[in-house]
C-alpha cells in the first residue's frame, strides 16, 4: 500500500484514545473505511480489522480476522504482531494452548523488537495453562538484558526454572 495510506492508518491508531468506549464503533468504521482503499486480497485488510476489534475489546471478533490476514500472506513484521495479537486473543477467549503453539516458533524466528512481547504473551498463554514457571523463566529471560545490573543472574535463574541442570 502507498505511504499515505500507511500514514493515514498511523494516524487513525495515534488518535486511538480519542474515542471512549461508548464511541468504540466510530474508530472501526475509520479503520473500515481505511480498510475498503485496499484490494480485496490484501492481508492488511483483515489485519487492521482485527486490531480495531481487539483494541476496542472484541477478542472474539479479532480471532477470525487475524486468521485470515496471516492465510492471505501477512508476514514480516505485521505478521509477527498478528501472531502475538492472536495469541492474546486465543488466550482471551479461552484457546491458550493454540496461542502457545503459535508464539512458540517464534522464540527461534528472526529477532527483532517485539522479542520481548512475544515472550510476555507467550509466558500469559502458558500461565492461563498453569505452566507458571516456564512463563516466569520467559518473562525473567526477557526483561535480564534491560536491567542496570544482575542480567547474569536473572538469565541464569531464569533457565534454572525450566531445567535445574541451569
Amino acid at each position: 500500500m502507498n505511504e499515505k495510506w500507511e500514514d493515514r492508518v498511523a494516524a487513525a491508531w495515534a488518535a486511538f484514545d480519542d474515542y471512549p468506549e461508548e464511541r468504540a464503533h466510530e474508530f472501526r468504521a475509520l479503520i473500515d473505511a481505511l480498510v475498503a482503499e485496499l484490494p480485496d486480497d490484501s492481508p492488511l485488510g483483515p489485519f487492521e480489522q482485527a486490531c480495531a476489534w481487539d483494541s476496542t475489546g472484541h477478542s472474539d471478533r479479532a480471532v477470525p480476522l487475524y486468521r485470515e490476514a496471516l492465510a492471505r500472506g501477512l508476514d514480516g513484521y505485521r505478521g509477527r504482531r498478528a501472531k502475538i495479537q492472536l495469541s492474546s486473543s486465543l488466550r482471551n477467549t479461552g484457546h491458550a494452548e493454540e496461542g502457545v503453539k503459535i508464539l512458540t516458533p517464534e522464540l527461534d524466528g528472526p529477532s527483532d523488537e517485539l522479542d520481548d512481547a512475544v515472550r510476555a504473551c507467550l509466558a500469559l498463554c502458558l500461565s492461563s495453562l498453569g505452566r507458571d514457571r516456564e512463563g516466569l523463566s520467559l518473562v525473567l529471560g526477557a526483561l535480564a538484558p534491560h536491567l542496570p545490573r544482575y542480567q547474569r543472574s536473572m538469565a541464569n535463574y531464569a533457565r534454572a526454572l525450566v531445567d535445574p541442570r541451569g
